[in-house]
């Protein structure tokens, strides 16, 4: 069997040609990455760290809030103030009817007791044209009778209107009986006599009409 022979190469003496064109080759190609395989830096780090928090919860985490989730809070405000101002503007709307209908009320009222202040008045010109006897209704009469046609139209004019009594069923809510007939030869509850006439604003009763009911 031959012997082996190890030659040793002596790499002690390198060859300054051959390097020099080492370089030089080097140098003239430059390794190019792939762009396949650049990364940004942070998705290079999630893709590395799957336990990594998304990008929306860093921002939330620091106290950033995404503009999707800024947009629903938004929305949800704007209903509120909508809902917020309908109620307000309901409760004005009923405040100024309200408001009204006192206003009314206390017109008619105040309306109302001027008027009653008239009755009497309008009461002593019945009494004193009823008690002139046919035969002295003369020129003077006349002009009498004029002054009270002319009260009673101011009267309506206001929503004055006279309470029918006579001959009616009588009703506490309108009359006010103070005797009873008991020969009147009327059905029984039935005004016999109206003794005070009574008159009405509207629909509030300014008096009672004072009668005498059959029994």
């Amino acid at each position: 069997m031959p012997e082996a022979r190890f030659v040793k190469t002596d790499n002690t003496h390198p060859d300054p040609d051959r390097d020099e064109q080492i370089a030089e080759d080097t140098a003239a190609d430059p390794v190019v990455e792939d762009e396949a395989t650049q990364t940004v830096p942070d998705e290079q780090a999630a893709a590395d760290d799957p336990g990594a928090p998304a990008a929306e919860d860093t921002l939330a985490e620091e106290g950033e809030v995404p503009l999707t989730a800024q947009l629903e809070q938004a929305e949800l405000r704007a209903e509120e103030y909508l809902d917020s101002l309908k109620r307000e503007r309901a409760s004005f709307q009923n405040y100024r009817k309200r408001v009204e209908h006192e206003r009314v009320e206390q017109q008619r009222m105040a309306t109302g007791n001027v008027l009653m202040k008239l009755l009497p008045i309008l009461d002593d010109f019945h009494r004193a044209m009823d008690a002139i006897p046919d035969e002295q209704r003369n020129e003077w009469f006349e002009g009498v009778a004029l002054i009270q046609r002319k009260l009673e139209r101011f009267m309506q004019d206001e929503g004055v209107t006279e309470i029918d009594a006579l001959g009616q069923v009588f009703d506490p809510n309108f009359h006010e009986a103070v005797g009873v007939d008991g020969d009147a030869g009327a059905e029984s509850g039935t005004v016999t006599q109206v003794l005070q006439r009574g008159y009405k604003h509207g629909d509030r009763v300014l008096r009672p009409a004072m009668v005498r009911v059959a029994e």
